[in-house]
């Protein structure tokens, strides 16, 4: 079947169904399975886009139930080479408050059991994780940030943890011991598929809480999450709204050649 092309690819919560212009609703298979939901097609600012809700359109699917690989793989079979993922997030750090958005850096896996590659053989291929978050796209959502007067980190390290529990007071001490800034349960695989199909990875957390260990701050809640996160919604559009237009045309980062030589 001949899918509709975009360009960008968002993958989001069920909040940013009214993101895009003209929508158009698309179901798309995947030699992975079924991706979490069908996939809307429209444009922003001029640019054609792709959304996806990660968790499904009813939020049925936690973290660790994801099928990751088909979400991915979806988004490229739409010819999308730059992956935008919003996500809320918790913070580990004092100095990263509630409302804030970090354009993370790096990441930290601490998930287990997951399909986490595209790679099962025969032919054994080993792509580079060392900066595995585009450095253009990133460089663009923190100019658009200070445009718009959102405060956003622009670096930081995000630990991946299995969920859905959230993290015990120990767990939590201990990440933010590390330095580490932002805690989450979805960026990974997710941002590495991206990279093993040579597709560009930007990461925008919107940080909704304190864990459960950053001082003397009241343990994170399901509640609490939902509630920043839907606060939020529209900080996160807006940049988006202006971060996509800005994408340049061409692409000149290290992820459009990431399979160059890791194959065996």
């Amino acid at each position: 079947m001949a899918y509709p092309q975009a360009e960008v690819g968002v993958f989001g919560g069920s909040g940013f169904y009214e993101l895009l212009d003209d929508p158009r609703e698309f179901k798309v298979d995947t030699p992975f399975g079924s991706p979490s939901s069908t996939i809307m097609h429209g444009t922003i600012g001029g640019r054609s886009v792709a959304f996806l809700p990660r968790h499904g359109k009813d939020h049925q699917l936690p973290p660790h139930m994801i099928n990751y690989r088909a979400n991915v793989w979806a988004m490229q079979a739409l010819g999308v080479e730059r992956i935008i993922g919003p996500n809320a997030c918790g913070s580990l750090q004092k100095n990263v408050e509630r409302g804030d958005f970090v354009i993370c850096d790096q990441f930290v896996d601490r998930t287990w059991g997951r399909k986490d590659t595209f790679y099962d053989g025969p032919t054994t291929t080993h792509v580079s994780a060392a900066d595995p978050y585009c450095p253009t796209m990133r460089s663009v959502a923190i100019d658009a940030a200070g445009k718009l007067g959102i405060k956003a980190h622009p670096t930081g390290t995000v630990v991946v943890i299995q969920g859905p529990r959230f993290s015990t007071r120990s767990e939590s001490r201990w990440f933010a011991a590390q330095g580490w800034e932002v805690i989450n349960m979805t960026q990974y695989p997710e941002c590495y598929l991206a990279r093993e199909l040579e597709i560009c990875y930007c990461n925008i957390s919107l940080i909704t809480d304190y864990d459960a260990g950053a001082g003397d701050v009241p343990a994170v809640t399901n509640e609490e999450v939902i509630r920043v996160a839907a606060e939020n919604n529209e900080k996160v559009k807006a940049l988006l709204y202006e971060m996509i237009p800005a994408l340049p045309a061409e692409r000149e980062c290290p992820c459009a050649s990431a399979l160059e030589g890791a194959a065996f």
